[in-house]
Formats: structure tokens, C-alpha cells, sequence
């Protein structure tokens, strides 16, 4: 079925498909290719968009106390939305510790839940600062944290669930 000159023939097809593949690669390349000098000396832009020098002034942070004075525990509830699928507010604990009376409590202090540990980077106790902290991005701040929550972006949907978690009392 296969002699010499047909195994011949097929060898010959498959490296002349190749060459041709390489040939309009390297072709292609010549005539879309931009080289590091850009299009030559002549290039000028088709139109220039003018910004202005400074730009936008950078806005004033505002302290987080004074945002955690101003939260609304009401709002706080409904960003606390994003936590009941981990977290219960009843004193019983779910995948996570439950988080009634967490406010000011000792980090990693409630019984009968594995903590992983690396919440001891975060403080001494849950304040409102190192919730603030915490819930911004959970693991950036505990480094090695089991918990799966991304955070919250905004720090008035920070402080309020967190206005919300201490109205709950524990």
C-alpha cells in the first residue's frame, strides 16, 4: 500500500505545508510589522486629546469615624445581604462565626468555630477600624484567611453593615 515514493510524496506535503506557513508568517510580519521606532520620523498623530496639566484634584479623605458617626444600621441590613450565606446573626455558627455582638469582641474568640489563624494580623479585637479594615479586603488584611469574600469597595456599605452588626447587640 505504501512504497517509498508515496511516503515520499507525504513527507514532501507536510514540510512544503510548513514552508508556506512560515513563508506568509514571515511575509505577514514584514508588511504589519511596527518597529520600535514607531512609523518613522514623519508619524504624526491623527488627532491629540489635551488634558489638562494637573488633572482632577485628588478628594479629601474623609476619616473613617466620621463616616462610621454618619452610618445608617438600616442600610447596614441590607448589605449585610451579602453575608448571611456565611455568617448568622442568632449566636449559632454557619460556615463562618456567628457575628452578633462582634463589634469590640477578641478576634477569634468564639468557641466551637476553627478560626484559620491568620486573623491575628488584623488586631486585638474587632473594632470598628479593623472591621473597617477587614471588610475592605479580607485577604489582603488577614493574609492566609479562609474566608472567600472578595470585601466591600465602598467604605459607606463598610460602615454601615457594620452599624447594623453593632445595633444586633450579642
Amino acid at each position: 500500500m505504501f512504497d517509498t515514493m508515496t511516503t515520499t510524496k507525504i513527507v514532501g506535503g507536510v514540510c512544503g505545508t510548513f514552508l508556506i506557513y512560515l513563508m506568509s508568517k514571515w511575509a505577514a510580519e514584514e508588511l504589519y510589522h511596527v518597529g520600535s521606532d514607531g512609523h518613522g520620523e514623519e508619524h504624526a498623530s491623527a488627532y491629540v486629546i489635551e488634558v489638562a496639566e494637573g488633572g482632577a484634584e485628588p478628594e479629601e479623605e474623609v476619616p473613617f469615624e466620621e463616616i462610621f458617626a454618619a452610618a445608617d444600621a438600616g442600610a447596614g441590613e441590607r448589605v449585610f445581604g451579602k453575608c448571611k450565606a456565611c455568617h448568622k446573626l442568632d449566636g449559632t455558627n454557619a460556615t463562618g462565626p456567628h457575628l452578633d455582638g462582634v463589634v469590640n469582641r477578641a478576634i477569634g474568640s468564639v468557641d466551637g468555630f476553627g478560626y484559620s489563624g491568620a486573623l491575628q494580623q488584623v488586631g486585638d479585637s474587632w473594632s470598628p477600624e479593623n472591621l473597617n479594615a477587614f471588610l475592605a479586603d479580607p485577604r489582603g488584611t488577614a493574609s492566609g484567611t479562609t474566608m472567600s469574600f472578595n470585601g466591600l469597595p465602598k467604605v459607606e456599605d463598610r460602615a454601615n453593615v457594620i452599624a447594623y452588626i453593632q445595633s444586633i447587640g450579642g
